[in-house]
């Protein structure tokens, strides 16, 4: 990387990025090694693992080149901060385990900056997986309902301002309404963002079930003909 961005000799393409233009392809990356384990293949794991790392050291040689940190300090720091959040591995303590980690991360906050309950949460996340850490910070300050029917409740709640929403404000009520599922299904320990890569998985494969059943006919059939289709194949699916 470090001669692909060298100005005299290197690669033009890469020689012009900067942190800004590579965070998608970032993002992109860590996507696919998700998708490759979600498919249980781990050769293409393999390979999306390596595209992920290169996408650490293009970062790590960006903030080089700009004369910040470079990859040794990326590692240095992560390892450091592995030791920090595991005393009771690393350290001489015997107590400890995920409750100390958050106990120790939640300290890490304070004294990184003397921000709100929500600082630090990621705006490059998913959404849903955004909503939810936004949440469960929020439970952390004692802001949350105290079982999932207050959640639940809240649903009904903006369906009905949904019901009654104007075209300008359709959107933002629908954006309230998928947080309060999020929200609904953190209370019952589930995560929404893999449930809902659960969801297009299922939806994706009956379809294309749905498609190979129908042949040729498929694309002429009407709506009553390819819901019979759907419905033969989930019963088969479970």
């Amino acid at each position: 990387m470090k001669r692909l961005r060298n100005p005299q000799t290197g690669c033009e393409w890469d020689v012009a990025q900067s942190f800004e233009s590579i965070a998608p392809y970032t993002i992109e990356e860590a996507h696919e090694v998700a998708d490759a384990i979600a498919r249980r293949d781990l050769a293409d794991l393999k390979d999306e693992l390596g595209d992920l790392l290169l996408q650490v050291v293009f970062h790590a040689q960006i903030a080089e080149d700009m004369g910040y940190f470079n990859f040794a300090d990326v590692v240095t720091a992560i390892s450091d901060k592995m030791e920090r959040r595991h005393p009771h591995i690393f350290g001489e303590s015997s107590e400890g385990g995920h409750h100390l980690w958050e106990q120790i991360k939640a300290e890490e906050r304070r004294t990184k900056a003397a921000g709100g309950t929500l600082d630090g949460v990621a705006l490059g996340l998913p959404a849903l997986m955004r909503a939810e850490k936004l949440q469960k910070r929020a439970a952390r300050g004692g802001f949350d309902w105290p079982d999932a029917s207050g959640a639940r409740a809240k649903i009904d709640e903006e369906l009905q301002e949904i019901a009654e929403a104007t075209p300008e404000t359709l959107e933002e009520e629908f954006g309230d309404l998928l947080f309060a599922v999020v929200n609904w299904a953190r209370h019952h320990g589930i995560d929404a963002e893999t449930a809902l890569r659960a969801g297009n998985r299922k939806f994706e494969r009956r379809f294309r079930a749905m498609e190979a059943e129908g042949g040729e006919a498929f694309a002429t059939l009407d709506l009553d003909g390819k819901e019979a289709l759907w419905k033969r194949v989930k019963h088969r699916d479970g």
